[in-house]
């Protein structure tokens, strides 16, 4: 089965789980098993998200999209991240109101249900597991079910402690337990999707590349650097190079050279400026105007 049949397959199933959790836990009273219905639904939605920016990611470049489409996976991570931290953030809420006002749970309902949902979870992590470090839309997608998994095992194992110590207030530390992990976990996803989304630079030594670039022949000086993500992996890279007077194709070999460099960091895509006593700020960041 390819990775996009997985997918649908897993998106299907987490529904299945969303309704059954909803009705179990209603029913029995749970708020860790409608915290995990919860879940599970946005499991559901995230993976139909990953699933529909796999599919425009790999769209071709064209006269508007000149970059192609790929951080359309970037923006659904973002997007998949931040649900996470809500729903987080909306458990937490929920179960200090339970921790105040606890009601009565109906464990023996609640436990057949909770088991069923991590049997179901267990299998969409399977589906998705070896494909989990392909892409960051892909990894934020297994994410939710990887998070899912582990908090139908707190469900499972409160369940079983309430159903032997009779203590109601298990409930609402297992659903504040599940939704730190989330809150943990997305953290990392969101903060990296931000960061290629807002073009920060992915982390490249300038000072270093900088040095090297201004020992080719001819070079004067290296400035206005500027580095950025496309996509998770494809980083392009701009400078300006200032120049002795000379040939173009003396010009073309250094060009070249920069190239050579520049690939050693892992850059795909390089724009180089040549100049010949033209910019009077030579710093590698060129200040606002």
């Amino acid at each position: 089965m390819d990775l996009e049949r997985k997918m649908m397959a897993s998106a299907l199933l987490n529904f299945a789980i969303t309704g059954a959790e909803i009705v179990g836990g209603i029913l029995s009273g749970s708020l860790a098993l409608l915290s995990d219905s919860l879940h599970n639904f946005s499991d559901a939605m995230s993976i139909l998200a990953s699933y529909i920016a796999l599919k425009i990611g790999q769209r071709k470049k064209n006269e508007k999209f000149t970059f192609g489409y790929r951080r359309t996976e970037i923006l659904v991570a973002f997007i998949n991240s931040s649900v996470l931290v809500g729903v987080s953030l909306f458990l937490i809420v929920e179960a200090y109101g339970r921790f105040l006002a606890p009601r009565t749970i109906e464990v023996k309902v609640m436990l057949p249900v909770a088991t069923v949902g991590l049997v179901a979870n267990v299998f969409s992590v399977l589906l998705l597991h070896e494909h989990s470090h392909e892409s960051m839309n892909i990894r934020s997608a297994y994410l939710h079910l990887l998070s899912d998994t582990l908090s139908s095992v707190a469900v499972v194992l409160g369940g079983l402690l309430m159903l032997k110590y009779n203590v109601s207030w298990v409930d609402s530390l297992v659903t504040v337990g599940i939704a730190l992990y989330i809150l943990r976990e997305a953290y990392y996803i969101l903060k990296e999707s931000v960061e290629v989304l807002m073009e920060a630079s992915p982390g490249l030594d300038f000072e270093e590349i900088k040095r090297r670039i201004e020992k080719i022949p001819g070079v004067k000086n290296a400035h206005h650097f500027h580095a950025w993500r496309i996509g998770e992996d494809e980083v392009h890279f701009e400078c300006h190079v200032s120049v002795e007077d000379m040939p173009i194709s003396r010009g073309q070999e250094i060009i070249d050279r920069i190239e050579e460099i520049l690939r050693e960091y892992g850059v795909k895509h390089v724009t180089v400026q040549l100049e010949v006593d033209r910019c009077k700020n030579e710093g590698i960041i060129c200040p606002a105007n």
